[in-house]
């Protein structure tokens, strides 16, 4: 079959749960992924087909699409921050507000130059995404980074290897954790901050595939990690030590207060570019 035809067909089939352009995208993403081909090379040539081999192999992939698998799964990695990363059912998909709480940090060192070396702490990390990203970006730094899930941290340290960054990991569990052992002078979070009465906002995609550990905190106590990363942060954070939390986007005044009441200072409070309050930033 002609590749401009199934393009069609691929797109048609999605369309009832996907929007055209969203649809689209994944067709290419897959063909640069599995063909090696870009839309430049469809648009250059027609004539280009698919070996009966390859249409199964598109047909199998359109199916987990209409289960609505994510696309990042399916092709075992995606992009953050300029850089690749293996995902899989063990880690959280990087999302692009994560990469603007990447950015802040990096700004905000850039700002103080380079002249002497700087520990940093990633709490929960995940896919390793912004420890790396820190890692590769802000060369006077030692990174350390830390996680509950043991697979998690699997997938963070070959995607440290394939990055060519230096990154030390640990299996902790933060919320049985007295003390950091170390002074930091950045400590930053994306815990876990969804409620269970917001899972409905949470596209099906994502709540039927994402770790749920990573995702979800109980409505009742929805900042323990925050609660417990700012008890430790008090002990652990060097002096003008920084920091930095993702946060829920209903929960900024809350925030605030929390870190108010806990001494915290310089406070602030910033938007992600969909306009949420979605991370904030403090000393001690």
């Amino acid at each position: 079959m002609k590749i401009k035809e199934y393009r069609t067909q691929f797109i048609d089939a999605l369309t009832p749960l996907y929007d055209a352009v969203e649809a689209e995208s994944f067709f290419y993403l897959i063909l640069e992924e599995k063909n090696q081909l870009k839309r430049i090379d469809l648009a250059l040539r027609s004539d280009l087909v698919f070996l009966e081999a390859e249409t199964v192999v598109w047909n199998s992939i359109l199916e987990q699409l209409k289960k609505e698998i994510p696309i990042q799964y399916l092709l075992g990695k995606t992009s953050f921050y300029g850089l690749d990363f293996e995902v899989n059912e063990n880690v959280l998909i990087p999302r692009p507000e994560t990469e603007e709480l990447v950015e802040w940090i990096i700004g905000s060192q850039k700002s103080k130059g380079e002249s002497q070396k700087i520990s940093i702490l990633d709490i929960g990390t995940g896919s390793g995404c912004i420890a790396i990203s820190l890692a590769k970006n802000i060369l006077n730094a030692h990174v350390f980074a830390i996680d509950v899930s043991e697979k998690a941290l699997a997938t963070a340290k070959k995607n440290a290897e394939n990055n060519s960054v230096n990154v030390t990991f640990f299996n902790q569990n933060i919320l049985e954790t007295e003390d950091l052992q170390r002074q930091f002078d950045i400590i930053v979070s994306n815990p876990p901050y969804v409620r269970n009465l917001e899972k409905e906002e949470i596209k099906k995609n994502v709540l039927d595939n994402e770790p749920h550990l990573a995702l979800f905190v109980e409505d009742d106590d929805a900042l323990i990690f925050y609660k417990k990363i700012a008890e430790l942060s008090q002990k652990n954070l060097s002096e003008n030590g920084q920091v930095y939390f993702e946060i829920n986007q209903y929960l900024g005044k809350e925030m605030i207060d929390l870190l108010e009441r806990m001494k915290f200072k310089n406070i602030e409070l910033r938007k992600d570019i969909y306009g949420n309050d979605r991370m904030i930033s403090c000393n001690f």
